[in-house]
């Protein structure tokens, strides 16, 4: 589910893209109640665009919503549509994200700009979990006999910043840059305690990485880098953006 800070991090993204006009072309993908969108109006005189599961849930009385079923369907806009596309909390509920990324590159214009957010795995909370339960936070056992796919409970793809990366960077996009929304103030004590046996044990599995298994390369080294950085072992969402050159 979309916060406030998630969408206030959004709207930093979108002010890259300024000058904004009224001939600008935004899609909100998973538009919800279109809250994204009535902060961005508040902002900008734009176009927007919105699709999701249903067009039940939203609140903006002259916004269209194209109803898609994200898992088994492409985007009803034709190639070079956007100039802007937003996914904010989304990915985590679809069977295949990285075919939803082919089709986002697809409706993006030259020099468009994607912005996603999913939950962070790596935030030391939900290592800590990871550890002690083999499950991260937000990403509790599925029931077998009743799996909700479109609202919160349907987290269904824990997505880790790094394949989320990789797989904007697959379908084409280029500046791929991570970041989060806020920092968990309970992270904080924890992260103390534990953050310099992280730091030694990451070092560690870094040169065996890059000098046995050669996994570690100088195109996707400083995503690596940022494993451990203090925006994904505090931060609560990553915000990943990305340009299609």
């Amino acid at each position: 589910m979309s916060t406030y800070a998630i969408y206030h991090a959004v709207i930093e993204k979108i002010k890259k893209k300024e000058p904004l006009t009224a001939q600008t072309r935004l899609l909100d993908i998973g538009s919800g109640k279109g809250e994204l969108i009535r902060q961005v109006r508040e902002k900008w005189n734009l176009l927007t665009f919105a699709c999701d599961y249903t067009d039940k849930l939203m609140e903006i009385s002259d916004q269209k919503v194209e109803v898609v079923d994200l898992n088994t369907g492409s985007l009803p806009y034709a190639d070079n549509s956007f100039d802007i596309v937003t996914c904010t909390e989304v990915i985590e509920h679809l069977e295949n994200y990285r075919g939803l990324f082919r089709e986002i590159y697809r409706v993006l214009k030259p020099q468009g700009l994607v912005i996603l957010s999913t939950p962070n795995l790596l935030n030391i909370k939900s290592r800590l979990r990871f550890f002690s339960f083999g499950f991260w936070n937000l990403f509790g056992p599925l029931p077998f006999d009743r799996v909700q796919r479109e609202d919160t409970d349907g987290h269904i793809s824990p997505i880790h910043f790094f394949y989320m990366v990789h797989g904007l960077h697959e379908v084409g996009f280029s500046h791929i840059e991570i970041s989060t929304d806020k920092y968990q103030r309970s992270s904080i004590l924890a992260l103390s305690l534990f953050y310099l046996p992280i730091k030694f044990l990451a070092a560690l599995s870094f040169f065996k990485e890059k000098s046995k298994y050669q996994t570690i390369q100088k195109e996707n080294l400083p995503y690596v880098k940022l494993i451990n950085s203090l925006d994904l072992m505090l931060g609560r969402t990553v915000i990943a953006t990305g340009l299609k050159l």
